[in-house]
């Protein structure tokens, strides 16, 4: 019943979209009929004015007649709009109306200058993406158009055509053979004319209409999409310490961290937690792929390095067992390179182990940061079955830890170079000085200027661990 409802909450939401947004595309398509309109009565007033200085030769009655009216009936759904927002309902067909009659008037009058003219009306109607509004138009069309050739005969210019005869040369006289060629001829053939150029109009408007439906809800799609995405994006930053400092009553020990995703959501991670009173844990990893996937397999192995990790755990044997249960459910082939530490708060002993991440710098006794070579170990969910061995380094109060995903030294600028390790390690060499906090803002600070407006392609996340002091015992 949930779900019932739900749904038809939604096809709700839809409808009440697609009426908006065609309320707002028949509100746009007014004030562009009405410019169209516009433009034509500037075609007839040049026409009048070329006629006038005898350049067109429309007998003078009939134009100085007829041009005002088509012009004044060109010219009346600008006014419309302007009076009405072009936002009533009733506007569209005030304008059509309007078109067809300086149509009739302009056919009545000279019926062989205005006889493409009538497929104007049509094209008009295609604005609104409504094949209902092309048929009337149609039908109005047919209903006026008929007439104004009949009119035409006896009181439009003569036109040689439908009279049979010389061009003005004697007097007008209009036989029944005239009516009847002139129904054979020219009614019948323009009537089917407008009935095909109605189809295609037709057809147009449909069609249009279904793509313009489907992009409402495409768009609708994607904005729920984005909405989600945006919620996962908080999720996920959720689930990283954020809150800085992060041990305000620990003196032992200074830690800072940061993740950029290059889409919503990421793939890397970090994490950094006291396994009890006497060690803290930090965690880098980058799983394979970005976006939704690569951050539900994040989760799944933030979540498995946490719970397997204890102070006393051989770490070597903690990422074996993450492992193997990552590989049992990973049919999308997704992998983690991860990095491990163990500080070991009273000692100063560092116990790591790595699975294909990048090597940390270490910056020890006051000195530069500089990489610290360790063994790369094979990628999480990489291979069943895997053993991993972790290593060991001593600390001393001072001494500094710096680890990084690849989003840092393959960050990549407009001329698709690479930030690379030797700007890493230069721009840490100059900082060494800086606590955690301050050092991390000037590595990204330093990315972002070699970037420049350059596309972000991978995730940046970077930790920094000063070991500040020994902890007594």
């Amino acid at each position: 019943m949930k779900n019932k409802r739900t749904d038809e909450s939604n096809t709700l939401s839809n409808t009440g979209i697609e009426s908006n947004a065609l309320a707002q595309n028949e509100k746009e398509a007014n004030h562009y009929a009405a410019r169209g309109l516009r433009t034509c009565a500037l075609i007839g007033a040049t026409a009048w004015f070329l006629d006038i200085i005898n350049i067109f030769i429309v007998p003078a009655e009939i134009m100085n007649f007829a041009m005002p009216l088509v012009i004044f009936f060109f010219l009346l759904p600008t006014l419309i709009c302007k009076i009405t927002g072009a936002e009533q309902w009733w506007v569209k067909y005030a304008l059509i109306f309007s078109c067809i009659l300086a149509i009739f008037v302009l056919s009545s009058a000279m019926s062989k200058h205005g006889v493409l003219t009538w497929t104007l009306p049509l094209m008009l109607s295609c604005h609104y993406y409504s094949p209902k509004l092309t048929k009337m138009t149609l039908v109005l069309s047919w209903i006026f158009f008929l007439p104004s050739l009949y009119i035409a005969l006896f009181f439009g210019e003569w036109d040689q055509n439908l009279l049979n005869a010389g061009y003005y040369s004697g007097e007008r006289i209009v036989t029944s053979q005239n009516v009847y060629e002139t129904t054979l001829y020219f009614v019948f053939t323009r009537i089917f004319m407008l009935l095909g150029i109605s189809v295609i109009c037709t057809t147009l408007s449909k069609r249009t209409r279904i793509i313009f439906k489907r992009q409402i809800a495409d768009s609708e799609e994607h904005q729920r999409i984005s909405t989600e995405l945006d919620v996962a994006t908080q999720i996920q930053a959720d689930m990283l310490p954020s809150i800085f400092p992060a041990f305000p009553d620990r003196p032992e020990f200074d830690i800072y961290a940061t993740m950029n995703p290059a889409k919503e959501v990421g793939g890397d991670f970090y994490d950094f937690f006291m396994l009890d009173n006497k060690h803290l844990a930090i965690v880098m990893a980058d799983v394979s792929g970005k976006g939704v996937p690569a951050a539900l397999f994040m989760v799944i192995g933030k979540t498995l390095i946490k719970d397997h990790t204890k102070s006393k755990s051989d770490l070597g044997d903690v990422f074996t067992e993450v492992n193997n249960i990552l590989c049992e459910s990973n049919s999308a082939g997704l992998f983690i390179t991860a990095f491990e530490g163990v500080l070991n708060l009273v000692t100063g002993e560092f116990r790591f182990v790595n699975a294909g991440h990048e090597m940390p710098f270490i910056a020890k006794g006051g000195g530069v940061y500089e990489p610290y070579k360790i063994n790369h170990g094979f990628v999480l969910a990489g291979m069943e079955g895997m053993k991993y061995t972790g290593g060991s380094m001593q600390l001393a109060p001072g001494d500094k830890i710096f680890q990084y995903t690849d989003g840092v030294t393959e960050a990549t600028n407009a001329a698709q170079e690479l930030y690379g390790m030797d700007r890493l390690s230069e721009i840490l060499a100059k900082n060494t000085a800086l606590k955690p906090t301050e050092l991390l803002t000037a590595v990204k600070a330093d990315i972002d200027a070699f970037v420049g407006d350059a596309p972000q392609f991978d995730d940046i996340t970077m930790l920094c661990l000063e070991y500040l002091k020994a902890m007594s015992q």
